[in-house]
């Protein structure tokens, strides 16, 4: 008896540890006493429930301070083309690579606005991508579906979201047309189904090709197979966008030259002759005629402070076409940023640029400024955190791309705010553009594309540099692939 008692004694003395390690984790009564120690009813307190069940918390929580000190003046904009607007679609990225090109090839015309068809090029990126993904499992096709790599492809097969760098690469393989050429389609500015129908079948077609592995198909018999799914997709695009066209008319209307130059200017009332032209071109002859070799000298900065600065960064399968290099990024600090920013600005070069819209962004005005949300006083909680750490624990990515196309600089020469060009037609924001603060600039830009020519002999050298590759899961990657 005694020795079962001592035993009985000696496995309690072991458990009771475990059960006090397993009791710590919980909310028992302790804890919630003091939780409601912590939520004391007070007059302010009741002011705050009773407007926080009948408004927005974003109403309630906007800085209206901010909206009062601001102002509309840039004291350098540059021309621009009309406000565009990709509707319920995620072609931020193609958009603002436009807003780039449109006004170049407007001024080369002689026309008041021009606009490029974004449909085209979203035909083709779809199919790239759908490519991109099938070659990537024919390529894994050994791997198990629990392996990181597969996981991250399979996620998302198809997107609507890119970056510069596929913008680039699908105006270099197929051109340019006018948005008169292949205009928008429903289906084109509202991807919701189209994008889920895509993914679907993208699955469908990867199940397909590993089976055909795994009952000893050769490669080339999976690339045939392929072929047959890409050739599927041709036929589901064009259904819902339309065919691109191999060869088109391109009318519009100038103002001919020879005839101001006949013309008696002094005159009151002489007006500069309109006439008509009109040429046929292809999408390739179209995009050499207006834009040639430009594109090349782009480069990308990216300010990522989770990784070495003035390091060469490239993401592995960071592309949307199979043959072309995977996107490479030189880290460098956020003033290095700015003033490459400001050196392209003045040189009368938009910028292309990478964000985190969602965050501090007051829409109704077009503005984009730390704190213009005080959530912070209106819950009494702290909410701050580094832009290394919102990186690092997922809490901000590149969730949208737009143009700098304005600054707004002091008298040293340092910007205030940035104009920023819009792609969310012309009832958002302040008719389509956004005032950028330096302090959100600071915070959640994450990217931009300059011309190589504005950076220092050091800078440009580390272009020539072996990249450092970032794997798919890496944290700095899976916020690339969010935009």
């Amino acid at each position: 008896m005694r020795t079962t008692l001592a035993l009985l004694l000696c496995l309690l003395f072991i458990l009771l540890p475990a059960v006090r390690a397993a009791d710590d984790g919980l909310i028992d009564e302790k804890l919630i006493k003091k939780m409601k120690a912590v939520y004391e009813p007070t007059p302010s307190r009741e002011v705050a429930v009773n407007a926080l069940a009948a408004n927005k918390v974003k109403d309630l929580a906007l800085n209206r301070d901010k909206l009062v000190k601001r102002d509309p003046y840039f004291n350098y904009k540059l021309i621009s083309t009309g406000i565009t607007n990709q509707r319920s679609s995620g072609r931020c990225w193609m958009f603002a690579g436009a807003n780039i090109l449109s006004p170049i090839i407007k001024k080369k015309l002689d026309i008041d606005d021009f606009e490029l068809s974004h449909t085209y090029l979203a035909f083709w990126d779809r199919l790239e991508k759908a490519n991109l993904f099938l070659e990537q499992v024919i390529e894994f096709r050994d791997l198990p579906l629990t392996d990181r790599k597969m996981e991250s492809i399979l996620s998302s097969p198809y997107g609507d979201g890119g970056w510069w760098h596929y913008f680039v690469g699908l105006i270099e393989k197929y051109g340019l047309v006018p948005v008169s050429t292949m205009p928008e389609t429903y289906q084109s500015s509202t991807t919701g189904l189209i994008n889920s129908l895509t993914n679907t079948k993208l699955r469908a077609d990867a199940a397909e090709l590993r089976r055909m592995h795994r009952d000893g198909k050769k490669i080339k018999q999976l690339r045939q197979r392929k072929e047959e799914m890409i050739a599927e997709l041709y036929n589901f695009m064009a259904l819902n966008y339309g065919e691109p066209p191999d060869e088109f008319t391109f009318r519009y209307e100038t103002k001919d030259t020879t005839a101001a130059e006949n013309t008696d200017s002094t005159k009151t009332g002489s007006k500069s002759k309109k006439i008509i032209k009109s040429t046929t071109y292809t999408p390739l002859s179209f995009y050499r005629e207006f834009i040639g070799d430009r594109l090349p000298e782009f480069v990308a900065l990216s300010d990522n402070p989770t990784k070495d600065y003035n390091k060469l960064y490239q993401g592995e399968w960071s592309r949307s076409i199979y043959e072309k290099p995977d996107f490479t990024m030189l880290n460098l600090p956020i003033e290095k940023l700015k003033d490459y920013c400001l050196a392209s600005l003045l040189d009368s070069q938009a910028v292309w640029f990478a964000c985190d819209v969602g965050k501090d962004h007051y829409g109704d005005s077009g503005l984009l400024a730390v704190d213009v949300y005080e959530y912070d006083k209106l819950y009494d909680m702290d909410f701050k955190m580094t832009k290394a750490e919102r990186l690092d624990y997922m809490d901000s990515w590149t969730s949208h791309a737009m143009a700098i196309v304005g600054v707004d600089t002091t008298d040293s020469g340092r910007p205030r705010k940035w104009l920023v060009k819009n792609s969310w037609g012309t009832k958002n924001g302040d008719e389509g553009y956004w005032t950028m603060y330096d302090d959100w600039f600071d915070e959640f830009l994450y990217l931009i594309i300059v011309n190589k020519k504005y950076l220092t002999p050091e800078d440009l050298a580390r272009f020539d540099e072996k990249p450092i590759i970032l794997p798919m899961w890496d944290v700095f990657s899976r916020a690339l692939r969010k935009l």
